[in-house]
């Protein structure tokens, strides 16, 4: 006669669910190597001299000079740094969101989706202002203005994410996430940045059809074991 095996307890059921939230090497692979960037990166911007700290972010900064010379180095550049460091609002829905969403659609669509709303995101914001300088309603330095972090990519893929989502949790996300950005751009000190913010939301919930026809396709692969 065998002895049944004990019951799991209530904490190791609930344990699977709970780390599903938060990025694995296999489960989200690029979610999990792009957070361990980051915190090397705000790890470093916490402790090492400050007047390097400052030197690298201004070349860093996707202002309207970089952008001019050199767009695509300032574009991947400004998204290896947090503002805010680790504890901000961004840097947690980083890693919540992003892991959501590739668990979703992958690595790939994952990375294309925050890199492409932070790139949109970024240009729709930044070119106004080098024409409001042109036209002289900004002053010259505001083509210098620091610029940089990953909440216009968070935003994109929170967006998206909604939209893969059921509708019991879909509307709920995107009210709450809506107010908070509105509330930021009525009291902000950057409002060039907190408008980046509705823009790179509205970018996101543009992207439901192809990523629900993404997410089908995967999912049609996964069960005929193409994938």
């Amino acid at each position: 006669m065998h002895a049944s095996p004990p019951s799991a307890s209530p904490a190791s059921l609930r344990l699977p669910r709970v780390w599903r939230l938060l990025p694995t090497p296999l489960g989200a692979p690029f979610t999990f190597a792009y957070t361990l960037l980051l915190i090397a990166t705000s790890v470093f911007a916490e402790h090492a001299d400050p007047d390097l700290v400052s030197a690298l972010l201004r070349s860093s900064s996707t202002d309207v000079e970089h952008l001019a010379h050199s767009p695509l180095l300032v574009l991947v550049a400004s998204a290896l740094w947090i503002a805010g460091g680790m504890t901000s609002a961004y840097a947690i829905a980083f890693l919540f969101v992003l892991t959501a969403l590739e668990r979703r659609i992958g690595a790939l669509g994952t990375a294309a989706v925050f890199f492409g709303g932070h790139a949109i995101a970024t240009l729709a914001t930044e070119l106004p202002v080098g024409a409001a300088v042109a036209l002289g309603h900004l002053p010259a330095d505001a083509l210098q203005r620091l610029d940089y972090g990953i909440s216009f990519g968070v935003m994109t893929c929170t967006g998206a994410l909604a939209g893969l989502l059921p509708a019991w949790a879909r509307w709920p996300l995107l009210a709450g996430v809506t107010w908070f950005a509105v509330n930021n751009l009525l009291v902000s000190t950057d409002p060039v940045s907190d408008a980046g913010h509705l823009l790179a939301l509205l970018l996101g919930t543009l992207t439901w059809p192809l990523l629900r026809r993404r997410r089908g396709r995967r999912y049609g692969a996964i069960v005929s074991g193409r994938c």
